[in-house]
Formats: structure tokens, sequence, C-alpha cells
């Protein structure tokens, strides 16, 4: 986890995201980019975006762009982050951070990008225009074969202590689990749990406890509340009930069209988490 891609946008949720990647990075001494995210004229004209009569002309652009670097470049002073020097292969466990100055970047453009990066953070995607966007989440997921680190809306206090894996025995969840092994590595608690009677065939969590075991995770089974109605709710209850301040969840086990329609678990999970989430495909 020595390199996190920040996407910057003028949204609500910026700064618990920037945070979640903060704290992230202190585990890690990991290198931290930002780039200045905002749809680029096809994506306009494709999705027929209403800019209540703003013209996107390249005024507009850099107006766009100059926010975000300032937003990124405010938060990194405020929190001691130094601006990286040198090269990135020399050895550091501090952060650092860098700033990508190419102009805008759009979702595909982040999802393309970002798969030279250990790590995305984005933010939990909500309605409404001044919310982080589903398409840029969706497009970093997709696009990068790289893990996401989902921000809640508000920025968590502590971040990796007590890691709760959400077990469906899918190729998706596998790889999360995978690629989160170096952050389980350094919990303190990694509770494992599946939701009955909505998970696939394969091997059961009692069994992916005993090979993180093998790799010195401290992993444990535990049980799951079964008073949630749905199995997204059942996730994220049972992930608050173990104390667990990072969920490890794969992403669209099935097809997002059958999310859309159906309002499966991963959508539900995105829709209420509380906590960040950390998520591949």
């Amino acid at each position: 986890m020595k390199s996190i891609l920040v996407p910057v946008e003028a949204h609500a949720g910026m700064a618990a995201v920037l945070e979640t990647a903060r704290l992230l990075a202190q585990k890690f001494g990991s290198y931290i980019e930002g780039v200045a995210l905002g749809p680029d004229l096809t994506q306009i004209v494709a999705a027929d975006f209403s800019l209540d009569g703003i013209v996107f002309d390249d005024a507009v652009r850099r107006d766009i762009y100059d926010e975000a670097h300032k937003t990124f470049e405010s938060f990194m002073h405020e929190s001691g982050i130094p601006p990286h020097v040198g090269t990135l292969g020399d050895a550091t466990t501090d952060p650092s951070y860098g700033w990508l100055r190419n102009g805008l970047v759009s979702d595909t453009g982040v999802g393309e990008y970002g798969r030279v990066f250990d790590i995305i953070a984005v933010g939990r995607p909500g309605p409404g225009a001044e919310q982080p966007r589903k398409s840029t989440l969706e497009s970093a997921l997709i696009e990068s074969g790289r893990p996401l680190l989902i921000a809640p809306p508000r920025a968590p206090g502590r971040l990796g202590e007590t890691v709760a894996i959400a077990w469906n025995r899918s190729p998706e969840t596998a790889r999360t689990v995978a690629f989160a092994l170096p952050l389980l590595k350094v919990a303190k608690d990694v509770p494992v749990f599946t939701i009955p009677g909505y998970s696939l065939s394969g091997p059961d969590h009692v069994q992916l406890v005993e090979n993180l075991q093998r790799h010195g995770v401290p992993a444990r089974a535990v049980d799951v509340h079964e008073s949630a109605k749905t199995p997204g709710l059942a996730v994220l209850v049972t992930a608050r009930a173990a104390g667990a301040d990072l969920l490890i969840k794969g992403g669209y086990t099935q097809s997002r069209l059958r999310q859309f329609i159906f309002g499966r678990a991963t959508s539900q999970i995105l829709a209420e988490a509380n906590v960040p989430i950390f998520m591949a495909h």
C-alpha cells in the first residue's frame, strides 16, 4: 500500500476521502497523489449533462482544476504531509504527496491511471450534485483492476485496527482479500463472517480464517447478526457489532445491471455504510 491515488472534486465528502487516505498512508508511509476530477466533453454530451447555463469552456475547466489543486494541497499542508522530493523509489517510512499536472481527468481516466497505483481512494456515492458520484467509483473499480478505499461521509477516527471480512465465497471477494493482505497482517483483529443463504459454493469462512492464520493474520470466525432484514444490512450490522473500522467486501458479484434492478447487497452497503470499505472487483 505504498501508493494511493485520490481523485479530487468539489463534493461534500472530499474532506472525509482525504482524511481516510491519510490514515492509510500513515500505516505504510505511502505516497498520495491527487488528480483533478472533472467530466470531459464526450461524457457531458453522452450523459446529457445540465450545466445550468454554464459554458464548460477552458476557463471553467481551469477553475475546477485550480480549486481541486488548492483543496488537495491545503489538506496536505494542514496534515503535516510534505511534498515528495527525490525519486519515488527512495525508501521512506513517512507519507508524502504529489499532484498530477495534466489538467482535468475524467472518471474513465481515473480508472486507467489508477492501474499503476496500489489503491484508489474515493467517496461513498450519494444522491445530489454535492455528493460523490457513483460513476467515479464504478469506473475506478471496473477499469483499474486495483482495489478501492471507499470513505464514508464522515471520516473515521482510526483505520485498519479491526478489519471485518464479509466472505461470500466469490472470486471477487477472494481477490479483494488478497489485495488487502498487507492491511490484514498489521490489523489487531480480523473477524470473518458469511451471511447464511447469500453466498456462492466454495470454501466457507472458517476455511478462509485458517488460511489467513497461516499468514500471521489474527483472523477469527464470528456469528452473523440475523436480525437484519436484508443481506446488505446484515453485513453492516455484523461488522459494526465486531467493532470494525474497515470492511473488506468484494464488489459487484452480480452484474451492475442486476444490482440496479434488484438492489442487492453491494448497492445497499454502498448506500448506507458508515465505515470505510476496502473493495475490489
